[in-house]
């Protein structure tokens, strides 16, 4: 019995573990670019549906940013770095 235990408490703090290392492409709104190039180039660099684009869109123009993608440093480097060639302010956060 304990050792399930044990195993159990090893597999929590793993999660938890890759968990934290997951960080959010945080895109923020601006003057410049319109809805469609943002919408656009969220379906062309993040893989978002059109639809998901769209609500990404209205929270960053009303809201003034939003998280519109989650996972490692590694996997989203490229995407802010495209999102940012598009002309648009996004980090990683």
């Amino acid at each position: 019995m304990k050792e399930k235990q044990e195993e159990r408490h090893e597999a929590e703090v793993l999660e938890i573990s890759l968990l934290s290392d997951l960080s959010d492409l945080m895109v923020f709104n601006d003057d410049v670019n319109t809805f469609e190039h943002v919408i656009d180039t969220l379906i062309r660099v993040c893989g978002h549906t059109q639809e998901q684009a769209e609500q990404c869109t209205l929270l960053i123009h009303h809201k003034g940013k939003c998280a519109v993608k989650k996972g490692t440093f590694d996997e989203l480097k490229p995407m802010r770095d495209a999102v940012c060639e598009a002309g648009i302010d996004a980090r990683i956060q």
